[in-house]
């Protein structure tokens, strides 16, 4: 049976999303969304097409493919077929001078396609309105995104240790972690927003694997298959007693993600240095969760944990070498990467219904990256976690 979004969720969204725009640009015209999960965000299905939405009549979901099953998945009250952008630009007089779009999505050849119809040279971005509104989680998006965090939760951090097996390469245990995600829930895919960003499930690594350079901005590595796919885990890397085995990886319910980062000690404990330096990124963890509240300020708070940091850890926090990224936490819902980021640059306050992943990470050399990643909800009491307590290094002996 499809579990539809229901039609007063769809008009939340959309009623929202006018209201944003009316801030951002009190003379806007018409927004034209192609961005698939944008579509899914504001229509309830995910189809090749494009929702038209003017400032002052009724948006209208345009589908190429498929226009049955739009209707079928869909509450959306105005879904009509077009076999290309001119059946849709018969529908409409005049056009307005200017459009909004999604300019972090829209190919250079798909606007092109779209202008030879719609004859429109001001388009500006949409981006920016349609981040903020879905950086608020309605309850309806809440409790998909605690039913991924308490599966995360399980998998993560009751099941996985019983996947460990001394020789067992890191694609035998992305594959098998992979099997059990699915198996208990999760919806299938790992999606980001980030441009040209492929990922299967996340970071599966051993050792030093996890501080191996990595073309995807977060502070952990992996080796990978090869250099044509970067990803999953290597075929050839072996678990061994006594290594460190890091676990970065989002699990979603659907559409909605978590994000989560687990460590184990399998056969044996590590050093207490590392012990110690892994229980610092934790301390960290909690000292920003208790500072998600409504009106606080991402980029203060960014600041406030970066100079509270002496050189020494510094070193290799958030990275390894000279792959360090600049951030400590990002929004998350449908993509793993949303706004906002506990950055600098983001100075825009929390609101309540937000959802960060936190993620205070350290690189050491000879063992691999420390640290955890959990989820919060932004709560007048700080930072909620829905994908668990646990912090992390559990030992598998």
């Amino acid at each position: 049976m499809i579990e539809k979004v229901p039609l007063t969720e769809l008009r939340h969204r959309l009623d929202r999303f006018r209201a944003e725009m009316d801030r951002q640009d009190a003379e806007w015209k018409m927004v034209v969304i192609f961005g698939k999960i944008n579509l899914y965000f504001f229509t309830g299905t995910m189809q090749e097409g494009m929702l038209i939405i003017p400032r002052d009549d009724e948006a209208t979901l345009w589908v190429r493919r498929s226009y049955e099953r739009a209707v079928d998945e869909s509450y959306f009250p105005k879904i009509k077929p077009m076999e290309s952008y001119r059946d849709a630009a018969q529908a409409y007089g005049t056009m307005p001078d200017k459009v909004h779009m999604e300019l972090e999505v829209v190919p250079i050849a798909y606007l092109k396609r779209f202008q030879k119809y719609f004859p429109i040279q001001d388009v500006r971005s949409a981006d920016k309105a349609i981040s903020k509104v879905r950086a608020i989680k309605t309850p309806y998006e809440l409790k998909l995104m605690e039913k991924a965090g308490a599966i995360h939760q399980h998998v993560l951090e009751e099941c996985v240790p019983g996947l460990f097996r001394e020789g067992m390469t890191e694609l035998e245990l992305a594959m098998e972690l992979y099997a059990l995600m699915v198996d208990k829930g999760h919806h299938g895919v790992v999606r980001f927003s980030m441009f040209d960003t492929e990922m299967g499930i996340g970071h599966i690594a051993f050792g030093e694997s996890s501080i191996y350079p990595t073309y995807f901005n977060g502070p952990g590595g992996a080796y990978g298959q090869s250099p044509a796919v970067p990803i999953l885990g290597s075929r050839d890397r072996r678990l061994k007693k006594g290594e460190l085995v890091f676990i970065d990886v989002g699990l979603g319910v659907e559409g909605y993600h978590t994000d989560k980062t687990m460590t184990y000690m399998f056969g044996g404990p590590l050093p207490q240095t590392v012990l110690d330096a892994h229980e610092r990124c934790v301390d960290i963890q909690d000292r920003i969760a208790a500072m998600l509240e409504p009106g606080s300020i991402p980029s203060q708070i960014y600041r406030t944990i970066m100079e509270s940091l002496e050189p020494e850890f510094l070193e290799n926090f958030m990275g390894f070498g000279r792959r360090r990224v600049k951030f400590l936490g990002h929004g998350i819902g449908l993509h793993i990467d949303e706004y906002p980021v506990i950055a600098q640059g983001f100075d825009e306050p929390l609101e309540e219904g937000m959802v960060l992943a936190l993620e205070p990470k350290k690189g050491i050399a000879g063992v691999g990256m420390v640290g955890i990643e959990n989820t919060f909800l932004v709560t007048p009491q700080g930072g909620r976690c829905i994908t668990g307590a646990s912090r992390g290094m559990i030992p598998v002996y």
